[in-house]
């Protein structure tokens, strides 16, 4: 049982204003983010 993760239980709603592409879009860092997520590959740049 050592490699169970811990869930967290937030709502969709919570998650996507704090964590969601609009979120991340509206500061210069979360930009930088973006932009290096899609230098990677990434097919999800947000959640």
């Amino acid at each position: 049982m050592a490699n169970m993760k811990a869930k967290s239980h937030l709502s969709n709603k919570k998650r996507k204003r704090v964590s969601g592409f609009l979120a991340r879009m509206r500061t210069k860092s979360g930009r930088k983010i973006i932009a290096r997520r899609r230098a990677k590959g990434r097919k999800r740049l947000a959640a």
